[in-house]
């Protein structure tokens, strides 16, 4: 069998179709799991690669989805050509929701993994077969929110069930949209790592949320209108740090130091993040 890392971990590949968003969640005992498990494509598919992980499932099962194939016949494909299938893990969900979870003979126990409509969950060294059992009940119940939460939803049920049977050290959250990234140029919506952590998924939450903060959106019916007070008060604070001006040209200078670009648009409104992120600073 080829060299591999052991990336005894648990993880969730899954899809939003209404949404067109792919991604994978993982959390295990293994430095900078993000760097190994993770993969997705908008349209295309993702992937969960892990135990004695075989990296290459990764592009390789992406390259196929890409074909065409369903997410059962990419990862025969995959396990069929690797002689070292029976120390692998893999989970894949396909384009248009199917999925497939695969667990060779060889991976030490608790070892297994569930699939259904967009998911497919799936761990290794757990501590019992409760933890993968609870990340797809919680991915079946959490159909209102946002893919990025019901996956660190999952995450956390997956730990309170038992985890990795050997504890904590690293997390990952990866979530692809077409165009939905930063500026609307980039599919990648979110590529959060928590690579050496006691508290691993506490982390990611907190990253997640100063994600959020600066890149999230805020619809606009909820912006808060920049009457005669507001914009004495925008003037007001601006000058105070530095920003001197029409809040039309100073509010989008001071936004763009604070990485807040992408939440001003026009002086006729301002995002409350954006204003309470101000009087906070001054």
């Amino acid at each position: 069998m080829a060299a591999s890392p052991l990336v005894a971990t648990y993880s969730i590949a899954a899809c939003d179709l209404e949404g067109d968003q792919w991604g994978v969640a993982t959390q295990s005992k293994f430095l900078g799991v993000g760097s190994v498990v993770p993969w997705a494509e908008p349209h295309v598919g993702a992937v969960a690669t892990q135990a004695y992980a075989n990296p290459r499932y990764g592009p390789g099962g992406l390259a196929l989805l890409r074909e065409g194939l369903s997410a059962e016949d990419v990862v025969k494909r995959l396990t069929s050509a690797d002689e070292g299938r029976e120390h692998r893990q893999l989970g894949v969900v396909d384009r248009e929701g199917r999925a497939a979870s695969f667990t060779g003979g060889e991976c030490y126990d608790w070892a297994g993994g569930r699939t259904g409509p967009c998911y497919a969950a799936q761990g290794n060294i757990l501590v019992s077969e409760k933890t993968v059992t609870e990340i797809a009940e919680t991915f079946e119940q959490t159909a209102e929110k946002t893919l990025a939460e019901r996956l660190l939803d999952c995450l956390d049920a997956g730990q309170a069930a038992g985890g990795d049977s050997r504890g904590q050290q690293s997390s990952a959250l990866l979530v692809v949209e077409k165009d939905g990234g930063y500026a609307k140029l980039s599919d990648v919506v979110l590529d959060l790592r928590v690579d050496d952590h006691e508290r691993p998924l506490d982390e990611l939450r907190r990253i997640y949320g100063l994600h959020q903060a600066i890149f999230g959106q805020t619809p606009r019916n909820e912006w808060v209108p920049v009457g005669d007070e507001l914009a004495a008060e925008l003037r007001e604070r601006l000058t105070r740090l530095g920003y001197e001006g029409n809040p039309a040209e100073s509010l989008p200078r001071w936004a763009g130091n604070e990485n807040l670009e992408e939440r001003v648009d026009g002086a006729d409104a301002i995002d409350p993040v954006v204003l309470q992120e101000l009087r906070r600073q001054s």
